[in-house]
This record gives structure tokens, C-alpha cells and sequence, in this order.
């Protein structure tokens, strides 16, 4: 399904109302009915339900939400955040007709809120929409903050106030929603952490806008049946040597576990033959691990890869259809400077991860091939110079300014990992759980997606991919382990087989999003 950002969304409105003729107020109605059967879903009838309305097109859904809400028996109050000579628009026309009705709005004062709203069975808000950005302020923060004083379930109308729309950061007090009933398209920011957790369940309700304005959207919510339509299919008389030849520059002393994870995921990823380039003298002990991989050992280094190294590794990497760079390397001047010369040479697609990252810190790397990288929120912050909080409070920016600095697809880990590429697509994962936050898991990702690279995916459908069978292994991980707590990246290795099989008849996890 497409995310939109905000601006998007106010763009397929504007196209929908000025360039096809679409009455604004129509829009309207239509959000507003599909707010309401949301609703009736957490009410019963007769139920006491307390409307709150700002002075713009989020406040005129909520009275159309209320206006149905009261012809359909509930007892229903409308708190309006304004005068309502400050109403205008759409909205206006919204609260002339529920005025028609009988119903009339109450002032929204903290008094009446916290006096009301505890008595309420639901509470529909419908105070700030999606154009919301700045700092929330009187008397929005107060209002927002009775909402969430109150403890009465809570129907978000569009957004829940309060909440960014493209990032899901709060932007001041935000009132958690059992339900979210966004319009046309679910905005990047409710599947986003920690919107996706304020926001409840995500409804998104059709109100009309034409399917190619909505398929304008970049941004999208990866799902089982569109990677399945990615996936290369193996053929009945296929050799190890149409499967792939993979190499993984990797390991230093101490970290050898690293290149062992990533051979194993590339392994149980699909790769017909895998190498594992590493200093002479820790080969035998990536022999003894990684059984299904063969090594290359470097004669020139030990302990650490080095420069020296790069032209045996840059001789066998000709022979193969994707290469790996990373997983512990060690950040060494000399291991760096291997990497850049490795990146500036090698012209098959690419894999970079972990200490390999440090490689783009403050240097100009001229890249020969198509290049992914993997980096978590830590290691993004590095290569792009700012703080790992400016990362995670907008994680689809940090992946779209990586893909644009370094020309490559950005994957950035993490909890909903989000995939960008240069031209601007941008795609949210909704596999994995909280139990994949252990060592191994980035190396695992290493290895999946340096695999479907070298069976002929391109980088960003590889990538994409790639997240979306490790996440998916790490849910079929918990449930062989009995919970998220304590799975490790061997679990998710030995589950691969299973996702991957079960995305490829287009079976996945349950949807993040309803449709209504």
C-alpha cells in the first residue's frame, strides 16, 4: 500500500478537488462516514461519546462524525477548540449541517473536559490534523493532555493530534488512540515508532481520490505478495553456480563471529557458493563455524585486513555476482583504506554494513558498482555527521539523505526498518519484532540481502526484500523459541528457508493497516 507525507496528501487533495472535480465538502462527508463506522465499531448504541473539534478540515470531520454518531442513537457533545465564527470552508458547511440537526457545540475548556470526558465511552478527536508541525500550544496542549488524562478510548480522525505526520514524533502532549481512522492514504508517520503505537489500529478509509493521484505516493508499506513478485524462482535443473557467487570481505580478531553469521544467511538465503575473504590466520577458525562456506584466506594481514590484501580480494571478487564489505572488519586505517579502494574497484553490486560504513566518514569514495547500504541508527549517524537522536526522530529523512549523499540504496535498521533509494522511493518494513535488538541480527540482513543481490535482484528490490524475509524470519524465530526475549541471529538463519517459502505463495504476517 502507498504512505503519503503530509504535503503529498494535500497535493492528491488539491489534484482531486480543482483538477477532477470533486467538491472539497464531498471529501469531507466521506472521511468523516468512514470515521463514523470506525466508530460504531467502539461504541455501542446509546453509548456517551464527546466529539473535540479544532477550527479546521480535521474539526469539520468531526462534525460530520458526530452528526451521524447522533442520528445513529448515541449521546453524543461536540467540544469546539474555537468561536465558531472561526470555522471556514468546508469545515463551516460541516457544522452548518450538524447544526441543522439539533446538536450545538460546547466550548472546549479544561473544566468541562475533565469533567465530561471520563464519563464518555469513546472520544472522537478531531482537534489538529496532518498539517500540524510545530510545537503544540494553548490551548491544543491542554486539550490533547485531558484527552489523555481521561483514560476514555480514543478514535483518532485522520492523525492523532499532536503527532507529526511524516516523522511519528510528538510534537507536544498526544492522546494514545485505540484506532486511527486516516484518509486515502496512511501517513508515514503512523507506521513509524512511535506513532505506530500512539495511533492504535490503522484504518484507512477510500473518500474518493482517483487510484493513479493516490499511486503518485513514492512511499509505500512493503507486503508479502509484492516481494513474492520480486523473488527469483530457482528452476528444476539449476546448479550451485546459477545460484550465486557471493564473497564477504569480513572479520578481524575478536569479531569472527561476524563473517560466520553473514556466510550462514547467505547460505540459508539462497546462495549457491559462498566466500569468506579474512586474514590468514582466523580462516581456520571461520572453517570450523561455517561449514557450507569456503574462505579466502589473506596471506598479506593478520588479525586485520589491510590494503595490502585488496588486490587478492579484488581478483576474486571478478569471478562473483555480488559482494559483502563489513561485518567485523574492524575500524583500522588500514582495513578503511581497503574498503575504499575495494568500493572504488569492484563493479558488481555491493553490500555495505557495519565497520565497512566508517569507510564514507569525511571521504570522497568513488563507487565502481551498485551499492547498498545497511547501516543502524548509530552507524547512519556517523556517516552522516549528526547526532543519533536527529537520526530516530526522523528515520525516512536519514534514509533518504544517505541514499542522495552516497548514491545508494539506504537500508536503516531498526524497529519498522525503512528502505531508500536515490530516485526517491522510500519503502517501511513491517516484519521483525523487539527481540531482534541482539547481536548477529545486522550481519543476518548482511547476509539475505548480499544473497539476493548475487541471484540477479536489483539493489533496491533486494533490499527491500531482504528486510522483509529477516524480519519475517525473526517472527518464526520467536514462536519456535516460545517468545521474542532471548532469539539470536542462528534462530533467524534457521527459519529463512520457512519465510522465504511462505512469501513466495504470498503468505505473510497479518496486515498493519485495515482497509475501509
Amino acid at each position: 500500500m502507498r504512505v503519503a507525507t503530509a504535503a503529498q496528501m494535500r497535493e492528491m487533495d488539491r489534484v482531486t478537488i480543482h483538477e477532477r472535480a470533486v467538491p472539497g465538502i464531498t471529501l469531507m462527508e466521506r472521511a468523516g462516514h468512514g470515521a463514523y463506522q470506525v466508530a460504531c465499531g467502539l461504541v455501542r448504541p446509546g453509548g456517551r461519546v464527546s466529539v473535540l473539534c479544532g477550527r479546521g478540515n480535521n474539526g469539520g470531520d468531526g462534525f460530520v462524525i458526530a452528526r451521524l454518531l447522533n442520528a445513529g442513537g448515541c449521546r453524543v457533545e461536540v467540544f469546539l477548540a474555537c468561536e465558531p465564527s472561526d470555522v471556514r470552508g468546508d469545515a463551516a458547511q460541516a457544522l452548518e449541517a450538524m447544526e441543522a440537526t439539533g446538536l450545538r457545540t460546547t466550548a472546549a475548556s479544561l473544566e468541562a473536559l475533565g469533567e465530561r470526558l471520563p464519563q464518555c465511552d469513546l472520544v472522537v478527536d478531531a482537534l489538529l490534523g496532518t498539517g500540524t508541525a510545530g510545537e503544540i500550544r494553548e490551548p491544543y496542549a491542554g486539550l490533547i493532555q485531558a484527552m489523555a488524562d481521561a483514560r476514555t478510548p480514543v478514535l483518532a480522525v485522520d492523525i492523532p493530534s499532536g503527532l507529526h505526520a511524516d516523522t511519528g514524533q510528538p510534537l507536544g502532549p498526544v492522546a494514545p488512540a485505540v484506532a486511527t481512522a486516516t484518509f486515502g492514504l496512511p501517513k508515514l508517520g503512523l507506521l513509524q515508532h512511535p506513532g505506530c503505537r500512539l495511533a492504535g489500529q490503522v484504518v484507512v478509509v477510500d473518500i474518493g481520490i482517483p487510484p493513479d493521484v493516490l499511486e503518485s505516493a513514492p512511499a509505500f508499506l512493503l507486503k508479502a505478495d509484492e516481494v513474492a513478485g520480486w523473488l527469483p524462482r530457482r528452476s528444476g535443473d539449476a546448479h550451485k553456480g546459477d545460484s550465486g557467487r557471493i564473497l564477504i570481505v569480513a572479520s578481524s580478531t575478536g569479531l569472527t563471529g561476524a563473517a560466520c553469521i553473514a556466510a550462514r544467511a547467505a547460505c540459508r538465503g539462497g546462495s549457491g557458493l559462498v566466500t569468506v575473504a579474512v586474514p590468514a590466520d582466523l580462516a581456520p577458525s571461520i572453517e570450523a563455524r561455517s561449514l557450507e562456506s569456503m574462505t579466502l584466506p589473506l596471506r598479506a594481514c593478520r588479525g586485520l585486513i589491510s590494503e595490502e590484501a585488496a588486490p587478492e580480494i579484488l581478483g576474486h571478487a571478478q569471478g562473483c555476482d555480488a559482494v559483502a564489505i563489513g561485518p567485523g572488519l574492524g575500524r583500522s586505517p588500514g582495513a578503511l583504506s581497503a574498503v575504499r579502494r575495494l568500493l572504488s574497484q569492484i563493479a558488481v553490486p555491493m553490500v555495505l554494513d557495519a565497520d565497512g560504513l566508517h569507510a564514507l566518514r569525511g571521504a570522497e569514495v568513488d563507487v565502481a558498482g551498485p551499492l547498498v547500504l545497511t547501516p543502524h541508527p548509530g552507524e547512519m549517524a556517523a556517516i552522516l555527521g549528526v547526532a543519533i537522536d536527529e537520526v530516530q526522530r526522523d528515520r525516512v529523512g536519514a534514509a533518504q539523505e544517505a541514499a542522495r549523499r552516497f548514491e545508494a540504496v539506504a537500508v536503516l535498521k531498526g524497529a519498522r526498518t525503512v528502505v531508500a533509494d536515490p530516485e526517491g522511493r522510500v519503502a517501511i518494513n513491517p516484519t521483525g519484532n523487539a527481540g531482534m535488538a541482539s547481536g548477529g541480527m545486522g550481519d543476518a540482513l548482511t547476509g539475505v540481502v548480499t544473497s539476493l543481490l548475487g541471484q540477479g535482484m536489483e539493489t533496491f528490490e533486494a533490499a527491500c526484500a531482504g528486510a522483509f524475509l529477516h524480519g519475517l524470519a525473526g517472527d518464526y524465530a520467536a514462536q519456535s523459541v516460545g517468545g521474542e526475549v532471548g532469539i539470536l541471529a542462528s534462530d533467524l538463519i534457521e527459519a529463512l528457508p520457512r519465510a522465504r517459502e511462505r512469501v513466495a505463495r504470498g503468505e505473510g504476517p497479518p496486515s498493519l493497516l485495515r482497509r475501509l
